[in-house]
């Protein structure tokens, strides 16, 4: 277990003894109920406060109306209490109130005034409440703000995955009205949960080693950090394949690098509910645009950029900081395999048979597999991306679904892409091989040239001396013919053989 406050506690208590209203928001499995849970129950040990952590789940369904929505709340919070709290101070049960639109404000009153502490209530999934019934709820506990801290909870903190500023435009969508009067205007600071760092997740894993003997060497935590990037519920499910599901509990058996790879294979295969949640994300407008320009390489348009990258950033899709890229490699992985998987799906058997691609000695034939694809692309790109929901990045797509149809016999790809730099770069494992490939779209009369360096770069990074440049063009077959733009020559650049295939 991480200590679950980390830096913030102290924050947050002086918040509390001013009797304000802030925010805590982190991505889905990333120590929001722990978190929660914990500092209900140390304020509570701390004996100056009463501390509730109640949850707005159930009323978070569209069809639900405010005065349901009131009533479910507050019989939700009755009932949580109860983990709490001691028969004395949790609040009565709300059978003895009448259903209406402002009953949790007048819930909270009632309580407030029979208890001869002041309360801190913790609101989680305070996000998942809809138009109407968040609008009621952020009024009423904006009305509530002046009769703090006898009448109403001294201090209160709004849970969930975003930040403030998405309830807003939230609730300006359909409320144009809402402005400087809102009920948002309460709230005084932010928190934002950070990921694990490195220590945190070696002082996790420590706590493993204490109770068993077995040992994450160096060189595993190294790598177990970099596939997870730190995210909480990543962590601990590679930790759990690696010592569960691959090594069967027995803790007498040493811990390879090796399994941190297999175990990250069997995360991405798996699709559990935390992962294939993602899907969901990149189909909603905000996230996809962020999404695909990360594939492509392309810069961000500059109208609502700042909006869409906060939203991902709380989402926990993309990293905190520049350059834009995806959190983790697993979410790299699955993101990118989502997106691509009508692709693949559509790829013709005929031509996905791993056999035919590899020489007698079992080695990846990487000539005859893209000359494969050049065959393919010339007869279908067209159609199919323009058929394709994600056209901004569907030539980096298309050639990654083909390559992965082929590989998935053996072998594995690795992708490293950033928002604005202007490529796609991957490495193909296949046994003892590495194969270097950067994929680019031709603007203009420095796309070639500048890929040509852009891939010298990143085969010094493998230790590669022959790799694979894809230049795709961006006219169309009526623009510029097939015979004219597929090509295939071979460049030197710094002593290294780079192989370009135009199409």
């Amino acid at each position: 277990m991480v200590n679950p406050f980390r830096d913030i506690y102290d924050d947050i208590l002086r918040l509390v003894e001013a009797e304000q209203y802030f925010l805590i928001h982190a991505p889905r499995q990333s120590g929001k109920t722990t978190f929660l849970h914990s500092l209900a129950h140390r304020l509570n040990q701390e004996g100056k406060y009463i501390s509730v952590v109640g949850s707005l789940e159930a009323a978070g369904y569209s069809s639900i109306t405010v005065a349901d929505a009131n009533w479910v709340m507050v019989k939700s919070l009755y009932q949580n209490a109860k983990l709490f709290l001691t028969e004395d101070y949790v609040p009565r049960n709300p059978d003895h109130y009448t259903k209406d639109s402002s009953l949790f404000q007048t819930y909270l009153m009632d309580w407030c005034e029979e208890l001869p502490k002041p309360v801190v209530l913790l609101l989680d999934e305070v996000d998942a409440l809809y138009d109407d019934v968040l609008i009621s709820v952020l009024r009423q506990l904006r009305d509530g703000f002046q009769r703090r801290p006898k009448l109403f909870p001294q201090s209160i903190a709004l849970v969930g995955l975003r930040d403030i500023r998405e309830y807003k435009m939230r609730a300006r969508a359909d409320n144009p009205s809402i402005g400087a009067g809102s009920p948002f205007n309460v709230k005084a600071e932010s928190f934002f949960l950070p990921v694990f760092s490195l220590e945190e997740v070696r002082g996790l894993l420590q706590q493993h080693t204490d109770d068993t003997g077995q040992v994450f060497t160096e060189e595993v935590l190294q790598k177990l950090y970099e596939y997870s990037g730190g995210q909480p519920w990543l962590t601990n499910a590679l930790a759990n394949q690696i010592v569960v599901k691959i090594l069967k509990g027995d803790y007498s058996r040493a811990i390879t690098p090796d399994m941190v790879e297999d175990a990250k294979e069997r995360l991405i295969a798996q699709r559990q509910t935390h992962l294939d949640s993602l899907a969901d994300k990149i189909q909603e407008e905000r996230v996809r645009r962020i999404v695909t320009n990360i594939i492509s390489g392309g810069d961000i348009q500059f109208d609502g950029a700042d909006d869409n990258l906060r939203y991902c950033r709380d989402l926990g899709i993309i990293t905190a900081k520049s350059p834009v890229q995806f959190a983790n490699p697993i979410y790299r992985e699955i993101i990118t395999r989502i997106m691509s998987a009508g692709f693949q799906e559509s790829i013709n058997q005929d031509i996905a048979q791993t056999s035919w691609y590899l020489r007698p000695d079992g080695s990846l034939d990487m000539d005859k597999l893209l000359e494969a694809f050049v065959d393919f692309y010339r007869w279908n790109s067209e159609s199919w991306l323009e058929r394709f929901q994600y056209k901004e990045a569907g030539h980096q797509l298309l050639l990654m679904a083909f390559l992965q149809r082929i590989i998935n016999g053996g072998g594995r790809i690795e992708r490293e892409m950033a928002i604005g730099n202007g490529r796609t770069d991957l490495a193909v494992f296949w046994k003892d091989q590495v194969i270097p490939i950067e994929i680019k779209m031709h603007h203009n009369a420095r796309s070639q040239p500048d890929g040509l360096r852009q891939l010298a770069r990143y085969m010094d990074k493998l230790g590669q001396k022959q790799g694979y440049f894809i230049l795709f063009e961006k006219k169309s077959s009526e623009e510029l013919s097939w015979e004219d733009r597929i090509r295939r020559e071979i460049h030197e650049v710094d002593g290294k053989e780079v192989i370009l295939l135009g199409m």
